[in-house]
């Protein structure tokens, strides 16, 4: 037994909550919002944070690995913070917080896109992975430079802190690794959140950081880290496991970067996933993984190749005007020239083109338009004179009236600068996709962070799946039953 009456296992973890009292705790601001009840921590009202001042190291922490239990009622917002200190209002402005949050949507016209399990501000989680009402797992592990945060044993955030840190701009000033105490918090009256179970393994100061040297804090670390605290989700809806590329190496890079992915599967005629049974196949696989898993819709026969059943089990579905038939029956692939052939009216064809790209979007149950306005090697060179306004104004039109958010999409630099202005000004919604053909060409999404800065986009001009309901929710009978 400890001080407190805390029980320290032998393999060194120690309980921080006895079960029974605050005792080794101390709340701020509204203290009549934290509670035990029913041997729990209850965070139920007017905001308030609530302190470990225990005698566990002095409550200074530098490296641990810490484990709390936490349940959340609908609606709730909370978080666990390390490496702070106690302030008697407001939110802490020293060390970090791990972001507690499966449905809660924002206050006013704010809508939070970061989800529970972001290293808030930093690196951010965009996909729930525990249920309301449910007891789960959040599990930090500081060592060095490095903060690991895991749900339910899955890692989530695996962070190299550069030297020097990147602090995020406006109000946090104290967004290093130091030393510190934890803290629950209690956000707001209406966010009902529960605690058992609060632990803690002190490591030695010095452990050494793992994961190799500290990454270097170029411009595009810098915006990926400003932009997210600014709510834009740095998530890349768009990769693609090919050419040696492993899920666990994906993961790994995304981890790295700051950017969550959602990892594609290509379904449709000619492709591997021409069935239901591959399509479900392919997503009982990603099960436990933490990314997004997606459909992406090859060519028009899709629509009768899976059925909505099959469909529904992706997070969302992406296709593209790439494959499609002329007015003469021919089917065509615009990035394979010998299939294009000569284009001998090219405004005819981008007549055709826009015509199909609209269609596409009106009638196929699409939640991302994919590598948006691409033309054949003959074309685009002209690309922006044959984008003209009206063009542009029909497809744009078509996505907004349908939901359907509009990709900035890496590999191509597409669509132009032009063509987001006025899609944002239409009120479409983007996203960041690479459509990566292996390892080598999976960046960091920096064509769209440049269209950030250059279009002025902020978060509201971003589509997160699963904040909404889905296009095959909407227009699930364009597929077999």
């Amino acid at each position: 037994m400890t001080a407190l009456g805390l029980s320290a296992a032998d393999d060194g973890w120690v309980e921080l909550f006895d079960g029974r009292s605050l005792d080794g705790w101390r709340p701020s601001e509204n203290k009549g919002s934290w509670k035990v009840v029913d041997g729990q921590l209850s965070a139920d009202g007017p905001r308030s944070h609530l302190f470990y001042t225990g005698p566990v190291r002095g409550a200074r922490f530098r490296n641990f690995e810490l484990e709390v239990e936490a349940m959340t009622r609908p609606g709730c917002n909370s978080g666990v913070y390390f490496h702070t200190a106690y302030e008697e209002k407001g939110f802490p402005t020293k060390g970090f917080e791990v972001q507690i949050d499966n449905t809660y949507i924002g206050e006013g016209g704010y809508r939070e896109h970061k989800m529970g399990g972001s290293l808030y501000g930093l690196r951010n989680i965009y996909k729930q992975f525990v249920q309301d009402g449910e007891w789960f797992k959040i599990q930090v592990a500081v060592r060095g430079k490095n903060v690991q945060i895991r749900m339910n044993n899955m890692l989530l955030v695996d962070y190299l802190e550069p030297t020097p840190p990147v602090i995020p701009d406006g109000p946090e000033t104290g967004r290093f690794l130091d030393q510190g105490t934890f803290a629950l918090q209690c956000h707001n009256d209406g966010s009902k959140a529960r605690f058992r179970g609060v632990r803690v393994r002190p490591l030695p100061d010095g452990v050494p950081t793992p994961g190799g040297p500290p990454p270097v804090a170029d411009d595009v670390f810098k915006q990926i880290v400003n932009d997210g605290r600014h709510n834009i989700p740095m998530a890349d809806f768009h990769v693609h496991l090919k050419l040696g590329l492993t899920l666990d190496q994906a993961l790994a890079k995304s981890r790295r970067d700051g950017i969550q992915y959602g990892i594609a599967v290509n379904c449709g005629k000619g492709f591997p996933t021409e069935n239901d049974q591959a399509a479900i196949q392919f997503v009982e696989s990603m099960k436990g993984q933490p990314c997004f898993v997606a459909m992406q819709a090859e060519g028009r026969e899709w629509t009768q190749m899976f059925s909505r059943r099959a469909a529904a089990r992706f997070d969302y579905i992406f296709t593209d005007s790439m494959t499609w038939t002329d007015d003469r029956g021919k089917r065509m692939r615009l990035w394979l020239p010998d299939e294009v052939g000569t284009i001998a009216d090219p405004q005819r064809f981008m007549d055709t083109l826009v015509d199909r790209a609209v269609g596409i979007l009106e009638r196929e149950p699409i939640d991302i338009y994919a590598n948006p306005t691409f033309l054949p090697d003959a074309l685009a060179q002209d690309y922006e004179q044959l984008w003209t306004a009206e063009r542009r104004k029909k497809v744009i039109g078509a996505a907004v009236r349908n939901g359907v958010a509009i990709e900035m999409n890496d590999r191509y630099k597409l669509p132009s600068p032009l063509f987001i202005r006025m899609a944002k000004a239409a009120g479409a919604k983007f996203t960041f996709g690479t459509n990566n053909t292996g390892p080598a060409d999976l960046g960091r999404s920096e064509y769209g962070l440049r269209m950030i800065d250059e279009c002025k986009l902020v978060w509201q001009d971003f589509f997160v799946p699963l904040s909404g309901p889905k296009a095959i929710e909407r227009k699930g009978g364009a597929l077999r039953a």
